[in-house]
Order: structure tokens, then C-alpha cells, then sequence
């Protein structure tokens, strides 16, 4: 199976910058969806082949989660925020965990919210993983290690790579997930899935990797492949997969 990833910064926006091109070219299994800021009704996408399930947030143009998947699922289950952050397809031996993790923001205004956020989605997997194999994916807003972005020491105190927020994405791998890129590439640096706008970050490969695969490291083995793939542009985000039997 294929599965991709990508936050797509506005799915109507992204439209017209070649989506449906790589969406059809790709011919994933499960393609997951972030940061579609959608409220229904306001696109009606035809994606034939696939069963599609969209997770809004009650804020307009904000947030959100979609995941288009040729099998039908056993069950789907959105979470229970009000910004349409989880969407969690259960199959027959696995789930697929969609997440667009909240941003702590500029001085860190949401970093307490961000850590109850982070210890409440462990839980949530946990429960899961006790039940079957996981896997989770999506924006996570957070660079784990000093490789896995540009410029670390200017970056300490920003959203996305504080020591609370990375050891808080320690904690969940602790839990009994791994790294599906690190798995494959330990040590590649300048590997990057998000680049700022401004500045020329993209043209400078000036990037963050926030985007991730995570996987029940029980089930290391059934990934076979994993990867980002850094030269799609229609988001600030590139997107992220791998391949799993």
C-alpha cells in the first residue's frame, strides 16, 4: 500500500497549483490530508475510487482534516475538538491516524495548550495501538532533533523546535511508535517537509521536517519505504510518504 501525506495549506487554493495532477499520478491507497481550512459544503471534489471523509473545524478557512482512501474503512472517527484536527481510519489489522497537531504560535501564546494537546493525542494512540497497529501522520509542528531543521540554535525558543515540544514528540515515540523517515535515513540531514515563504527558505532549502509517518514499532518490519517528496510546490508543505504491507 501507498499511503501519502501532506498539509496542503488550503485545499481549494491547492487546487489550482497542480494538486489533482500529483493526487491521480501518485494513485495512493490512503492520501491524508492537513490544514485544509474547508467548511462543508464549500467543495464538492470528485475523486473517483476513493472514499472520501473530511474532518472540519467549526472556525471558518481554518484547520481541518481530510483522507481520501480507495478501501472503505471499518469505521471512522473524528476527534472531538472543535478545530477538525483528527480523522482516524480503522482496517482490518491497522488504524491511519490523520493529525494536524496545533501550533504553539509566535511567543509561544499556545504552548500550554499545545502540551495538554500533545499528552491527550498519546493517550488517544495508545488506545489504539493496544487494539491493533498504528499508523499516524500529518503536520505533528515539531522538528525532533537539531538534523531535522536548518538553523537549530536560532530556533530554540520558536514554535515548533522548544525543548517542551520536542521532548513532548519523544514521549510519544517512547510510547511505542517510530520514525518511518529516520528508520530508512538516520542520519540525512537537509531533508526538509516545510519551508517558510519568506526569505527564499524553499529556494535556500531552508526547511523545517515537521511533517511525519509514524508507526507501532512492533510493525517496523511492514514499512518498506519512506520519503518526502520536496520538489511538489503547491503547498509550504511538501508532502510525505511510505509504503506499507
Amino acid at each position: 500500500m501507498k499511503l501519502i501525506s501532506w498539509n496542503v495549506n488550503g485545499l481549494r487554493a491547492v487546487l489550482g497549483k497542480g494538486f489533482l495532477d500529483y493526487f491521480k499520478a501518485q494513485d495512493a491507497d490512503v492520501f491524508c490530508l492537513q490544514e485544509i481550512k474547508l467548511s462543508e459544503g464549500q467543495l464538492d471534489l470528485d475523486l473517483p475510487g476513493y472514499h472520501c471523509y473530511y474532518n472540519y473545524a467549526e472556525k471558518k478557512g481554518y484547520s481541518g482534516t481530510a483522507v481520501f482512501s480507495k478501501q472503505e474503512p471499518l469505521s471512522v472517527e473524528f476527534g472531538t475538538d472543535n478545530e477538525g484536527r483528527i480523522c482516524t481510519l480503522e482496517f482490518e489489522d491497522f488504524f491511519v491516524v490523520d493529525v494536524y497537531t496545533p501550533n504553539s504560535q509566535d511567543g509561544l501564546a499556545r504552548l500550554p495548550f499545545r502540551m495538554e494537546w500533545d499528552e491527550k493525542f498519546r493517550q488517544y494512540v495508545k488506545s489504539l495501538d493496544a487494539r491493533k497497529t498504528v499508523l499516524i501522520c500529518g503536520d505533528l509542528n515539531v522538528a525532533h532533533k537539531e538534523i531535522d531543521i536548518k538553523n537549530p540554535k536560532a530556533n530554540l525558543r520558536n514554535a515548533g523546535f522548544t525543548i517542551e515540544e520536542r521532548e513532548s514528540f519523544g514521549k510519544l515515540l517512547d510510547c511505542g511508535f517510530s520514525d518511518t523517515f529516520r528508520m530508512f535515513y538516520p542520519d540525512l540531514a537537509d531533508a526538509y517537509s516545510w519551508w517558510s515563504y519568506r526569505f527564499k527558505a524553499r529556494e535556500r532549502n531552508a526547511g523545517w521536517r515537521i511533517d511525519y509517518w509514524l508507526v507501532s514499532s512492533r510493525s517496523e518490519s511492514r514499512v518498506k519505504q519512506a520519503g518526502i517528496d520536496a520538489q511538489i510546490t503547491g503547498s509550504d508543505h511538501a508532502p510525505v510518504y511510505i509504503i506499507f504491507e
